[in-house]
């Protein structure tokens, strides 16, 4: 992950310019935890958990093995039940409601198809237990099929197909019943990394089309953020932080966000004023201060850590002019990524930071190679001043 935060991106205007609901103070959530808490035993997988996501969002739980974020899906779909606090689909307590009840629909990430049956009866499957009528069921189908692109496929069993083909089955077969919520449980963790990648775009697409609310599971930051309208990073039981892609990059609330999306170097001082929402980070002794622009206010001394993303450090073989922070620095490795070289340089105090370029030369004429002593530089506007 750490090697592909420049192609970390927000959606495109339909998502991050006109549709954000979550900051009109008008707009009704669809889903609301309010002050859920759940304990397995002495044990408390979420704690205290407040969080709304609204109608037609791509929302995105992201965190490590264990954080919460299953837990709160399996809540979602009936599954577990909060130990305290409620959850509110489109206005209504769904804790009484039993999952068959519920206008929920959940794609796991076995797809959990039937084997037997053929692609066109996978999908009709929950339609048929609904006893729709055979026009409607027939007609809901094909749109499915047309949907997923799928047609073709429509007589094969699953054995007959591929992997990426059998998780558009199953979510066909997930937004058959036209939900209000689709909840998909690390859907696309057993694709390889290509097909994951192109399958992310398909997954945008079906769901900006059919305008169904989706909230995914997932331990990739990079699809996170490839897929999500907001996302909502975990730790712990606990939300982190709650935003649009591009904010959780860019300006993360904590050192544990910021070192949890993509890759970032973190060092290490105290801060002090030196203008308006300017400060000088003294991050060692005999060292010129860092120089750091927070709108977040820090009192004199008050311990910091300043994390800048790889991409916006810049290596030279001279000290930069005019440069509002440059450091000497030794390269001991340098990682090359085809597109990307990402340079491992030892500057003073033995603080290691990294360094991005693009590869727009030939490998053989890269300027820089292992032990050359370098210039680091970036702006002060760069990096951001996090408190903890």
């Amino acid at each position: 992950m750490a090697d592909t935060a420049p192609k970390m991106k927000p959606k495109p205007a339909a998502h991050a310019g006109v549709f954000e609901p979550w900051n009109d103070p008008g707009a009704k959530p669809l889903i609301q935890f309010q002050n859920v808490t759940k304990k397995f035993g002495d044990f408390t997988a979420i704690e205290d958990l407040t969080l709304d996501i609204f109608e037609r969002e791509f929302f995105a739980l992201l965190g490590p093995s264990g954080c919460g974020k299953t837990t709160m899906m399996r809540m979602l779909a009936g599954f577990e039940k909060p130990t305290s606090g409620q959850i509110m689909l489109a206005g209504q307590d769904i804790d009484p409601i039993p999952p068959n009840k519920r206008a929920v629909n959940m794609m796991f990430q076995s797809y959990a198809l039937f084997p037997h049956l053929t692609v066109y009866e996978n999908i009709a499957f929950g339609l048929r237990r609904d006893r729709m009528p055979k026009a409607d069921l027939e007609g809901r189908v094909h749109e499915m099929l047309r949907l997923t692109r799928l047609e073709r496929f429509s007589g094969r069993k699953p054995h007959q197909i591929s992997g990426g083909q059998r998780q558009r089955v199953a979510l066909a077969r997930s937004l058959a019943k036209a939900p209000k919520l689709l909840l998909l449980d690390e859907p696309l963790g057993a694709l390889d990394k290509k097909l994951r990648q192109d399958t992310q775009f398909e997954l945008m697409d079906i769901q900006e089309k059919t305008g169904t609310t989706f909230v995914i599971v997932t331990h990739d930051q990079e699809e996170a953020m490839t897929v999500a309208s907001r996302v909502a990073v975990m730790n712990d039981g606990k939300l982190m932080q709650v935003a649009t892609p591009d904010r959780i990059y860019e300006t993360p609330n904590s050192v544990y966000v910021a070192d949890f999306i993509g890759d970032v170097n973190i060092i290490e001082g105290k801060a002090t004023a030196t203008g308006d929402e300017t400060y000088g980070v003294d991050w060692g002794e005999g060292r010129a201060p860092l120089v750091a622009k927070s709108a977040r206010p820090f009192s004199d001394g008050q311990a910091c850590h300043l994390a800048i993303r790889p991409e916006k450090v810049a290596i030279s073989a001279e000290r930069p002019e005019e440069a509002a922070n440059a450091v000497q620095g030794k390269i001991l490795d340098i990682a090359y990524l085809g597109n990307l070289s990402t340079y491992h340089v030892e500057i003073a105090g033995g603080t290691i930071v990294k360094a991005q370029t693009a590869n727009t030369r030939r490998i053989a004429r890269r300027s820089f190679t292992w032990e050359d002593t370098v210039w680091l530089s970036w702006t002060a506007t760069a990096g951001v001043l996090l408190a903890e």
